[in-house]
């Protein structure tokens, strides 16, 4: 039978490509971008994701069973904020009650394996707050950082993740049966890196911060299968994750012990259930 989804960023990339393959699959699917989709939609803007999530509900006859969130910016100013941050979590809420009607909801997000990369703490706790003034005002202050340095994208990034891991086990999301999960590419050859990879030391440059031992750069079809699987049917317990789908970077940058800095606390909570089992 066949699944209808939402598809934001669907006119390139990584969201282009997850709709073409759900298409190929007899899939129904609804895309949302500023143009060439379904809806046409500016996500940097309260007004904008709301008009868009109500056009796609409609489109959609008033239940979706699949939201796959693409839309992303990666540049130097606070609409990258804007639409990798807020252009996913308020759509996504605007979205609940037409999730909440199919028997199978599933949600996928892309975040980035740069959400590893050094963030700013006070722009991350903004958008984890809600807080989109703020949020804004942190990153205009954060645009003119060197490109190296810039924590505007990876704390974008880092802040879905965490909200993903946040929201997951709430009663809004895992309560309701929704698996709630994000997939972190590596370097993803599309629109957005073709400038980038154009040089050598632009590849050389992205190398580095983006270690892929396993075939290097990947291809979008890497990331939309993943996506396809997070939000199929077959997807009944895996929800509160960030999965690495990035030829090994992850591993590299952060080694094979991503558990001891947290023992101590692990230890602590364990200790407190044993408590209160025993009254």
């Amino acid at each position: 039978m066949s699944r209808t989804y939402v598809i934001t960023g669907a006119a390139s990339g990584i969201g282009k490509v997850t709709a073409e393959i759900l298409r190929e699959r007899g899939e129904t699917v609804i895309g949302v971008d500023l143009k060439g989709v379904e809806v046409a939609g500016d996500l940097s803007s309260h007004e904008g994701r709301r008009a868009a999530a109500g056009e796609a509900v409609q489109l959609a006859g008033g239940t979706v069973d699949a939201v796959i969130p693409c839309a992303g910016l990666s540049v130097m100013k606070p609409v990258t904020v804007a639409v990798n941050f807020f252009g996913m979590a308020e759509f996504l809420e605007a979205l609940l009650p037409a999730l909440g009607r199919s028997e199978a909801p599933r949600v996928a997000l892309v975040s980035s394996m740069a959400s590893l990369q050094p963030v700013s703490t006070a722009l991350v706790d903004a958008m984890l707050a809600g807080d989109e003034e703020q949020a804004l005002s942190i990153a205009g202050s954060l645009a003119d950082a060197s490109p190296e340095s810039n924590p505007i994208y990876p704390s974008s990034k880092r802040a879905i993740s965490r909200w993903v891991r946040r929201e997951a086990p709430t009663t809004a999301w895992g309560g309701a049966g929704i698996p709630l999960n994000a997939v972190a590419p590596g370097t993803v050859v599309t629109p957005m890196t073709k400038d980038l990879l154009a040089s050598e030391q632009g590849r050389a440059m992205t190398d580095a911060y983006v270690p892929m031992p396993l075939n290097s750069h990947q291809g979008a079809e890497s990331i939309a299968h993943l996506l396809i699987w997070l939000t199929s049917v077959e997807n009944t317990h895996c929800t509160g994750q960030t999965i690495y789908c990035d030829g090994g970077a992850d591993a590299v940058l952060r080694g094979d012990d991503v558990w001891s800095w947290n023992d101590e606390a692990m230890a602590r909570k364990f200790q407190e259930i044993g408590a209160r089992l025993r009254g």
